[in-house]
């Protein structure tokens, strides 16, 4: 395909891996962002994320910055990559969205091609962003400009799976944005791309995709609390499963569900098919499964505290992790802030640590803990041993990711629960 301009909004875990790879296949790339600071690091090639493709890449890359969006009106293609959370109440947050769409549509010429990433529910590119666009431009989508949506891909942390290797699906308004979508992701990706009948359909892959993931969590979780009262190991039962060559995908049971897709993106579905009269009833019980998960964890230290004869109010836990998953630097939606909040209701006294957030060394955390709680199973804490923690002067561990040595720990003297185990 010929050489395209290209315009990115929202430089973040979507939206910069996105423009750093259009870059590296030698297309005219402006990534446009309103956070100064964040276009400052890009600028001096330092990463905003921890990403270590990331870091690598801006070191090479000619990619432009802008905190405004009047660069748009010499693009062919504007992706837009803004975050898509969820608020308070749980109802999904537009705002981002819809400012984004508000700005773009300004400077919305003919014939260019508005691709949305963020994560949608079904019916959101028809129902609120082409309106906002032909608002604001006098344009009419399908006639005057195309318009498709491609849901994004990202695992933060993995060094297998990247924005350049993993499959994409696409849906577009009509034929021609479907061709030139596809044509545009089959240029840039090693991998397939797989057109799809409708952009609800697009908007709804990223959407089941996360549901799916977290109803099996929920499902391993709720065995998880059961198993604990029936002397059941959940996560050898799990692999027993496993060894099924077909028919069963492993899920593991953990503390909480963290990240900014499989906690949030139940809440958009949710909310758009109880607008239009249904009820996800498996959905909201997903969910609300994984949402105790915290309180599950927290409930497991007091009962072993009062186990060891220790008063909840007369020693000091250590929360060991506050990332949503293991090696990285990103805290959203991470169920260590809800047990963190759990346990200052129950004023206990906590210390924190976190290779990646805190960076104080892990001995100056534990001084004059007699517990503690692993929330995120960073490599730093599962090479500890049992030993380790006792020469501490730790009494009791809560693994809340059952990423320690189960037998070594259930050996010791320590007083060690899992999730599940």
């Amino acid at each position: 395909m010929k050489t395209q301009k290209i315009a990115i909004v929202g430089l973040g875990y979507v939206g910069l891996p996105l423009a750093l790879l259009i870059s590296k296949k030698g297309m005219d790339v402006v990534g446009i962002d309103t956070d100064s600071e964040k276009l400052v690091k890009i600028n001096n090639k330092i990463s905003p994320i921890q990403d270590e493709r990331v870091s690598v890449e801006l070191k090479t890359t000619n990619l432009h910055t802008s905190n405004t969006f009047d660069v748009i009106k010499d693009r062919d293609i504007i992706i837009l990559c803004v975050p898509t959370p969820v608020k308070k109440d749980k109802s999904p947050d537009y705002s981002y969205i819809v400012s984004a769409c508000e700005n773009i549509s300004h400077y919305l010429a003919k014939d260019q091609l508005v691709i949305i990433e963020s994560t949608i529910n079904p019916g959101t590119t028809e129902e609120i962003i082409i309106p906002l666009l032909e608002n604001g431009s006098n344009l009419i989508a399908g006639t005057d400009f195309y318009i498709a949506h491609v849901p994004e891909r990202i695992n933060p942390g993995d060094k297998k799976w990247h924005v350049g290797n993993i499959a994409r699906v696409v849906g577009g308004l009509n034929s021609a944005s479907l061709g030139k979508t596809k044509e545009l992701y089959e240029s840039i990706i090693d991998a397939a791309v797989y057109p799809l009948e409708s952009i609800k359909e697009a908007e709804a892959v990223k959407i089941v995709e996360n549901c799916y993931r977290d109803i099996n969590i929920a499902f391993v979780n709720e065995l998880a609390m059961s198993f604990s009262h029936l002397g059941i190991n959940l996560p050898n039962v799990i692999r027993g499963a496993s060894t099924k060559p077909f028919e069963f995908l492993p899920h593991y049971p953990g503390c909480g569900v963290g990240g900014h897709c499989i906690p949030v993106d139940p809440y958009y579905l949710i909310d758009y098919a109880k607008r239009h009269g249904f009820k996800h009833d498996l959905l909201m019980s997903a969910r609300n499964i994984n949402n105790n998960m915290p309180k599950f964890t927290v409930g497991e230290l007091l009962e072993s505290l009062e186990e060891n004869g220790l008063n909840k109010n007369e020693v000091k836990v250590c929360l060991l992790g506050l990332t949503y998953k293991a090696n990285i630097q990103d805290i959203r939606e991470s169920p260590a802030n809800e047990i963190l909040k759990l346990l200052k209701e129950e004023s206990i006294a906590v210390t924190i640590h976190d290779p990646f957030i805190t960076h104080d060394p892990l001995d100056k955390a534990l001084n004059g803990a007699k517990a503690v709680i692993i929330a995120t199973a960073h490599d730093e804490y599962t090479k500890l041993s049992p030993d380790y923690f006792i020469d501490k002067g730790i009494q009791v561990i809560i693994d809340g990711r059952n990423c320690l040595d189960y037998k070594s720990y259930k050996n010791s003297s320590l007083t060690y629960r899992g999730i599940g185990c």
